[in-house]
Formats: structure tokens, sequence, C-alpha cells
């Protein structure tokens, strides 16, 4: 079978995702702060059998491995000029008592399951100018908060103690209400009130600063759904502002001016494609949300799934049918963000380009985790020859040995940050 028509079906929606990508050199992306492929405490390198030290479980890692049917894993090497002849005798043999393995057979072996999956999150209800926002919390960078905000809706809000560390620009203010009138607010009253919505593209930010509103003791509280509201009562001597250091991940699902992008194919497969929108359902009656979520790899190879939520630039937000977040930009050079690896080239897998899936340079749990990602594009210098990747000592040992590189992408030559908050799709 000719070689080429194996992609077509690849090929049709590449151009989606390719248009407009470039990736500076990896050298030159190690300058930032926070970026790279640094070495993990996990992976092969400390011998991790599943989740487990090998040295934990009898008979070490050829014990597992065997249990696990799995094979030893395989060194990467690149082969000299003078072993050209040696590798052909091996293959020879090899095909001598093996049946060839098709690159479909390979692909259809390694293609992930479970690749894209329904994830039910509820929403919450707030304000802007007068007008009502739903919106989603999924992580906080403090615990007090993350628990408490887990413990109320139901669902899980992941730690993530980087988000601290992100500049004023690549936040939004949202007053969050400690006394009052009775709601469904984080603090159990009434709702939050936002001063952005994705209408206002050039300042909002799904990431919120953190002010406390508190009504005075001589004062009558009443619903306030507006900063200007917020402000009056303030000048007026009704509440005290209180700015408390925690940043929430707050992204918004409907907004007086729109709502986020519903997919209209609602068939989820493992091949179903990123473009044409991340959400599935919107339910203001049930006060939830349905989002595609996607599985990839954690730093030590253990399976995540995250969501998508919004993006910069707009080219890519635009074709995954999320929000654009310009604001995002600001987090380039941050420790705020974090690298996720994703494949151009290589194994055809479930991955945005239609590769093998990313890996993650952290995940939930680790001190290191955060949901807004700095996308880096890893390449097969033959892409023939490539293997599946699942760990970030993976990714080092296959770059130091020259069978990858892996530069920073630049869609529309700009800074690229996507919010892809990791979940349980499950819990």
């Amino acid at each position: 079978m000719n070689k080429s028509l194996r992609y077509i079906a690849l090929l049709a929606i590449l151009p989606l995702f390719t248009v407009g990508i470039t990736t500076g050199s990896f050298t030159d992306a190690e300058a930032l702060k926070g970026n790279g492929v640094g070495t993990s405490k996990y992976g092969s390198g400390t011998d991790i059998c599943g989740l487990q030290l090998c040295s934990e479980i009898p008979g070490g890692k050829d014990a597992w491995m065997a249990e696990q049917g799995k094979s030893k894993p395989v060194v990467p090497v690149i082969e000299e000029e003078d072993d050209h002849d040696k590798h052909d005798a091996k293959m020879e043999a090899h095909d001598d008592h093996e049946e060839e393995i098709t690159e479909a057979d390979l692909g259809s072996v390694l293609r992930l399951s479970r690749a894209n999956v329904p994830a039910t999150i509820p929403m919450h209800h707030g304000y802007y100018d007068g007008g009502d926002v739903y919106f989603i919390i999924t992580d906080s960078s403090d615990p007090t908060h993350a628990d408490l905000i887990t413990n109320n809706q139901g669902w899980k809000v992941e730690l993530a103690p980087l988000l601290k560390n992100a500049p004023d620009a690549a936040l939004s203010k949202t007053y969050m209400f400690t006394n009052g009138i009775d709601g469904d607010g984080v603090h159990g009253f009434q709702g939050e009130v936002f001063t952005s919505t994705p209408a206002q593209s050039d300042v909002y930010s799904a990431l919120t600063s953190h002010v406390h509103v508190t009504w005075n003791e001589d004062a009558t509280p009443r619903v306030l759904t507006s900063d200007a509201m917020v402000m009056e009562a303030a000048d007026n001597g009704e509440i005290t502002l209180t700015s408390v250091d925690v940043v929430l991940n707050m992204p918004q699902i409907i907004w007086p001016e729109g709502q986020m992008m519903v997919k209209e194919d609602k068939t989820l497969t493992d091949e179903t494609p990123y473009g044409g929108g991340q959400v599935l359902d919107i339910d203001t009656e049930e006060m939830n949300v349905t989002f595609i979520a996607h599985r990839g790899w954690g730093p030590d190879g253990r399976t995540i799934y995250y969501i998508v939520t919004d993006a910069t630039p707009s080219g890519p937000a635009g074709m995954m049918g999320v929000v654009s977040s310009p604001t995002s930009a600001s987090l380039i050079a941050n420790s705020a963000a974090v690298d996720l690896f994703q494949f151009k080239n290589g194994l055809i897998g479930s991955g945005p380009l239609g590769f093998q899936a990313g890996i993650a340079a952290g995940a939930p749990g680790d001190e290191n985790y955060s949901p807004m990602w700095r996308i880096f594009m890893t390449n097969w210098a033959s892409p023939e020859n490539a293997q599946l990747l699942e760990t970030i000592d993976d990714l080092n040992a296959y770059r130091e040995a020259g069978l990858i590189d892996i530069g920073i992408a630049r869609p529309m030559d700009s800074d690229h940050i996507v919010n892809c908050p990791f979940i349980d799709p499950f819990q």
C-alpha cells in the first residue's frame, strides 16, 4: 500500500494546527525561566516500576516487566555507518522468524484507549456589570481554598502553588464575599463579581486575584452585581475590601456577551480531533458543563487527563474553539507556567497534531503542577524510526542522543500559552 495513503485523514487536519506554527531552538528556549526539559525525580532514571521503586518489588525491574508482559526498555542508539551491515543482518534474521509489523499495526497498538472522554464539571454563578456569569473553578494556589471549594462543589480543585507567581498582567480581579447575603459563592454568600469577561479580551484572564468583600456591622447587605457597585459600597464605608494572596483558575463558560463554543459532533472516539470546540454541553439548570478530557502522560509516565479552556494567541484558540486570552502571554517566561511537550511527527496517535500524546513536566500532586502550559514541539529526526516516549526522562535521553529535537512553539510568531487544567474525569 502506498505510504502516503495512510496519512490522508491525518493530513486533512494537520493544516489546522501547523499553519503559522514555528519553533525556536531548544537552546534559546532554555533561557526562559522555568522551562526546558528538566531532570525528573520520576521515570526510568530512578527505576520506577509502575508507580513503585523497582527495589521494592521482589525480583526487581526484570520481574515486574515480565509480570506486565513487557520487554526491556530500548536504549536509544545512533548507529555508526560501519554498523549498517550488522544492523541489516539482524533485521534479515528477525524477518525470518517473525511476521513484519506494518506501520498501521504499530499505530494501532500504540494508540491510547479512552483518549477522549467526557468530563462533567460543576458551574458557579456570578456577575459582571449587572449581567450573569457562569464559571468553573479548577485550581487554587492555596490549599485552604482548594479544600474549601472542593468540599463545597463536590468536585476536586487541584492545588497549583505555582500560580501565586503569576504577574499582575496575567490576572483579573474577582470579588468574593465573606458575609452578607447567603448564596453559592466560594464562601457561602452571594456569587462572585468579575471585573472582566472574555469579551474584554485585552484584560480578561481565567486566573483571578482574590479580593475579599466584607460587609461592615452597621451596613445593610444587598446583592452587588458589578465592579462599580462594589467600589461605590466601599466608598460609602459599607464594605471592607481585603486583598488575599490567593490565585484561582476560574474559566468563564457563559458571560453577558457570549459563551464558549459547544462542539457540534458530540460523539467521542479515540480519534476525535481537537478542532471545533472543547465543550460538549452547558446546562444552567443542573449547573454543570461537560468538557472533552484529553489523555496524555505525566512526567513519570502516569496517565493524566486535561481540558482546554483558553489560549493565546488567537489562532490556536480559535482552532480549538476556546477563549482567546492574550494576557496569558505574560507567563511565557514566568514560573507560573510549566512545560508541555507535544509531538509534530512520529507515531500516529491521539495528540493534538495527530501523533503520540504529549508529556507534561508536572502533574497534580507535584510541587511544579500548574494548569498554565508553555508548549514545546518535539520533532523526530527520522520519523520512521519513532518510538513511544512516556516520561521526561525519555525526552531527555532521546534528545541527548540526537534522535529528537525540541523547540518552543510560536504560532503566529507569538508567545503560546494554553490553560489546560489537569482533572480526574471519572470522579
